[in-house]
């Protein structure tokens, strides 16, 4: 999703945590403008149809975990032709990208940051380099920094917020060698939104 990060959280009226520790922080503009971008942003929020709910919650997942339109249908259609439950399997492939497990890793501190360390060469799954964020892990895999890269400003700086950081049960982090294993598929997580809408939205 190219674009101001914080513009779009204010314009959806959602913490979406886009920009990393900065969303904590004093910084964050949802905190120093706590209304929607534009001349009209701070008249009242109109009630959404139900067209209009499901709209805003794909473009909640489309922002959240960096992705256009085409790549979500893509990952819908694959979770279709799956016997479990779709919503169900359309979390576990968005939670299975690359730039997802490097976050969820707290490698980077935040998915578009893990993006372009993946883009640029940075990490590597099973010792070799992949360069592609939507790259879709499994069990077992390893996920690493690549040694030549353990120097970059960005990810030595990590290594002090690793020592406090504990990632989801899915995954191992192995803090000294700023390396992850996947321990299983991401069964059970809690949607970071609702789910269902888009699922109504992607259905039509």
């Amino acid at each position: 999703m190219i674009g101001p990060k914080e513009k779009k959280e204010r314009a959806l009226g959602e913490r979406l945590n886009l920009k990393g520790e900065r969303c904590s922080s004093p910084k964050c503009a949802a905190v120093r403008k706590p209304y929607r971008p534009g001349v009209h942003g701070r008249s009242r929020r109109r009630a959404l149809s139900e067209f209009g709910l499901q709209l805003k919650e794909k473009q909640k997942f489309k922002v959240s975990y960096g992705l256009d339109e085409r790549n979500l249908r893509k990952i819908f259609y694959m979770a279709q032709k799956s016997k479990e439950s779709s919503s169900a399997k359309l979390l576990e492939f968005l939670e299975r990208r690359l730039d997802n497990v490097v976050f969820r890793l707290g490698l980077a501190p935040s998915r578009g940051a893990a993006r372009q360390l993946i883009i640029h060469g940075h990490m590597a799954v099973n010792s070799r380099r992949v360069r592609s964020p939507g790259f879709l892990v499994k069990g077992g895999d390893i996920v690493s920094v690549r040694k030549e890269s353990e120097l970059k400003k960005a990810l030595s700086t990590r290594k002090e917020y690793l020592k406090k950081y504990e990632p989801p049960q899915w995954l191992y982090l192995d803090r000294e060698k700023m390396e992850g294993k996947i321990l299983s598929l991401p069964h059970d997580e809690t949607p970071p939104f609702e789910i269902n809408l888009l699922i109504e939205s992607l259905s039509k």
